[in-house]
């Protein structure tokens, strides 16, 4: 008896294409992380990681009874890590969540938070990294809320901003194998409910992939910065002669996105909108 093959709307190409923009999002993700060697050894890289370490510990010892000479300490702690990143290469994220825990018990608050956004960017996940950016975050002096635009974009897309890059990868991974499970029954079985699901979880997957993507993207094309300097004027353009942008001066914490760079000025977007020009050696980026 002859069968007629009933078309498959969520065929082989489909599915092909659908894995593919996934692969590329993560690949995208992932290459954000890479490392790149330095002039120094790993030995010598090593023995820089314990100097600092035991620093370090000193220091919290020191710290009870002697405050400026732990602060002392915490300086050379961080410049051993630091030495670390420039002249050995090393960037993950448990070296700058070291330096940004030693400018944070500095009293450094720009250093701070602009170390932990390093560290961020390859362990996004972990508490103690969220927990520490959080609480250095409410001592800045500068109180700068977000657009309400952006506020919306968080509550309308809230698994993009609250579900961790973790989590969405691994719902993305979900989501795919069960369209391909569901397709490879769905040869053999014909149901119009396993058509709707395969829909509902390719829906799920381009969702939480595309997430994957507009953040790996956004790690290319946006450049956070933050202020480092105690106290910075903020102007109307690239040079000290033009007038200040704001009634007061911006301070150490400061977070910023780069729109561009002249000479020796950034011009640079706060998160509530406005946008000004400060010196660069005022500020660091993120990345």
């Amino acid at each position: 008896m002859l069968t007629v093959q009933q078309h498959n709307p969520w065929g082989a190409r489909s599915l092909a294409l659908l894995l593919l923009s996934g692969v590329l999002a993560l690949f995208l993700f992932f290459s954000a992380s890479l490392s790149f060697g330095g002039d120094l050894s790993e030995t010598e890289a090593l023995n820089l990681f314990h100097q600092a370490n035991e620093l370090f510990h000193r220091a919290d010892e020191t710290a009870p009874h002697d405050p400026e000479m732990a602060k002392s300490l915490y300086r050379q702690a961080a410049m051993r890590y630091e030495k670390i990143v420039h002249q050995a290469g090393i960037r993950n994220g448990r070296l700058y969540y070291n330096i940004a825990n030693a400018y944070f018990r500095m009293e450094d608050i720009g250093r701070a938070i602009l170390n932990y956004r390093r560290a961020q960017q390859y362990i996004p996940d972990d508490e103690n990294l969220r927990q520490n950016l959080s609480y250095a975050l409410t001592k800045r002096l500068d109180k700068i809320d977000e657009q309400p635009r952006i506020r919306v974009f968080k509550t309308l897309f809230f698994w993009h901003y609250d579900l961790s890059t973790g989590d969405r990868i691994l719902l993305f991974g979900l989501f795919f194998v069960s369209i391909w499970v569901l397709a490879v029954i769905c040869r053999w079985v014909r149901r119009p409910s396993l058509r709707w699901m395969i829909a509902v979880m390719a829906m799920l997957a381009a969702l939480t992939g595309g997430s994957l993507a507009a953040e790996s993207i956004a790690l290319y094309r946006v450049q956070p910065g933050v202020i480092l300097e105690p106290s910075v004027i903020a102007r109307k353009g690239d040079g000290k002669a033009y007038a200040p942008s704001f009634k007061t001066p911006l301070h150490a914490g400061t977070e910023f996105h780069l729109l561009k760079q002249r000479e020796d000025w950034l011009h640079i977007a706060l998160f509530d909108g406005r946008t000004c020009w400060i010196p660069a050696t005022t500020a660091e980026l993120v990345r």
